[in-house]
C-alpha cells in the first residue's frame, strides 16, 4: 500500500501549487486561503479514510506494487548487460587479460550492480542450499562459484573430484552453512525428472540453476524435439512452484501451500565458434543454423522470465559473444572469466529478488 509519507507529500504538493496557480487567475488572498485550507482538510480526511474503502485501498496497493515490481523487473532485465576489456598480456597477442564489468549507462548504473567479494558472497549464500544441474557448462559455473567462497587451498583439494566426467558432485561449506549440489543432467529430460523428484519429496533448494542444450544438439540434433522437451520442463517447473509466474512470486495460488519459493535460473547456451570445435561431428551438427534453431526453441518454450516464464536467464550467449574467440580454446568451453561473470549476474539477481542490499 502507498505509505502515509508518500500521500502526505502528494497532498502538500497539491496544497502548495494549486493555490499558486489560482493566484495567477487573480483570485483574492482570502479566497486562496479558504480554498487551500479546504483542500488540505479534504485530502487529510481522504488519506485517513482510504483504508476503509476497499476499492480505493486496493487501487493504491496495486499501484504501489506495480511501481516496486517494475523497478525490480527492469533491473533483472539489465543484469546481463556485461562488457569486456581484453588486453594482450605479451607481445605475441596470444594471451589476454580478460576484465569485465556492467555497461556504464544510466539505467544499468541505477541498479547498482556490483562484483561481490568473498565476504559479501558468503553472507548472501549463508545457510542456503544451491543446486546447479546441467552439462559441462554448468560444472564450470560451479567451479567459479566455489572459487568465490572457498580459499585456493581447498579449491585445489576438491578439483579432481569436481572434474570427474559425467558425475554428480556435492559439497558442504560448513563455515557459512552452505550446501551445493552439482547434478550431471545433460538433457532437458534429466532436468524435468529432477524437478519432479523435488516436487514428490516436497523438498526444494533455495537456488536452482539449470541449463541444457549442447548434448541434445550433438546427439539428437532436432530443434523441434528440444522445443517439446523444454515445454515439458516448463510445465513441471510451474507445477512445482507455489505461485503463478504471471502473478509474481509474492503469494500462493489459490489452494496451494504457502512455502518459500526457490530462486530459479536458466543457464543459456554459449555461442559456438564452429571452426574451433574439436571434432568433425561437432562442426557438422553444431552449426550456426542449428544453434539458432535451438535458441528459437528456448524462446518458444516461454521458460524464461522475459517471455513470461519462471526462470531468470544467465545469458551465457551474450557473455561468450562479447568475449569472443580470445576467450575459448575449443569454441564451446570458455575461460573462467565468463563463468565468473555469470556467477556475479546470478548473485546480483538474488539480491534483487530477495530485496537485499550489501
Amino acid at each position: 500500500m502507498i505509505g502515509g509519507v508518500q500521500l502526505g507529500l502528494l497532498a502538500a504538493c497539491v496544497v502548495l501549487f494549486v493555490p499558486m496557480l489560482m493566484a495567477g487567475w487573480h483570485l483574492s488572498r482570502n479566497k486562496m486561503l479558504f480554498f487551500s485550507g479546504a483542500l488540505f482538510i479534504t485530502l487529510a480526511v481522504g488519506v485517513h479514510l482510504t483504508p476503509y474503502f476497499p476499492s480505493v485501498s486496493g487501487f493504491a496497493s496495486s499501484f504501489s506494487s506495480f511501481v516496486v515490481f517494475d523497478h525490480r523487473d527492469s533491473c533483472i532485465n539489465l543484469v546481463n548487460e556485461i562488457v569486456w576489456d581484453l588486453k594482450p598480456k605479451n607481445t605475441s597477442l596470444e594471451i589476454y587479460d580478460k576484465n569485465w564489468d556492467w555497461v556504464n549507462s544510466g539505467k544499468v548504473s541505477a541498479c547498482e550492480f556490483q562484483k561481490l567479494g568473498k565476504s559479501d558472497a558468503s553472507d548472501l549464500l549463508n545457510g542456503s542450499w544451491l543446486v546447479v544441474a546441467g552439462d559441462s557448462q554448468a560444472r564450470l559455473v560451479v567451479v567459479s562459484l566455489l572459487r568465490l567462497v572457498l580459499d585456493e587451498q581447498r579449491m585445489d583439494s576438491i578439483r579432481s573430484d569436481l572434474f570427474k566426467r559425467h558425475s554428480d558432485y556435492n559439497i558442504a561449506v560448513d563455515e557459512i552453512g552452505m550446501k551445493l549440489d552439482f547434478i550431471w543432467a545433460p538433457y532437458v529430460s534429466n532436468l524435468t525428472h529432477l524437478v519432479k523428484k523435488y516436487k514428490v519429496k516436497r523438498n526444494y533448494p533455495d537456488v536452482l540453476v539449470m541449463g541444457s542444450g549442447l548434448w541434445h544438439m550433438l546427439h539428437v540434433n532436432n530443434a523441434s524435439d528440444y522445443d517439446v522437451r523444454l515445454q515439458s520442463l516448463k510445465n513441471s517447473v510451474v507445477s512445482l512452484l507455489p505461485f503463478s509466474p504471471e502473478l509474481g512470486t509474492n503469494g500462493p495460488v489459490t489452494g496451494s501451500v504457502s512455502i518459500r519459493s526457490p530462486h530459479l535460473f536458466w543457464l543459456g547456451m554459449p555461442m559456438l565458434i564452429n571452426g574451433m570445435l574439436n571434432t568433425g561431428e561437432k562442426r557438422g551438427k553444431m552449426n550456426d543454423a542449428m544453434w539458432h534453431a535451438y535458441d528459437k526453441a528456448l524462446g518458444n518454450s516461454k521458460l524464461l522470465r522475459q517471455t513470461g516464464g519462471p526462470l531468470i536467464l544467465l545469458d551465457i550467449q551474450s557473455l561468450t559473444w562479447n568475449c569472443g574467440p580470445r576467450c575459448t580454446v575449443d569454441g564451446m568451453h570458455y575461460d573462467g572469466a565468463v563463468y565468473e561473470a555469470a556467477v556475479h549476474v546470478m548473485l546480483n539477481a538474488l539480491l534483487i529478488e530477495s530485496h537485499q542490499r550489501l
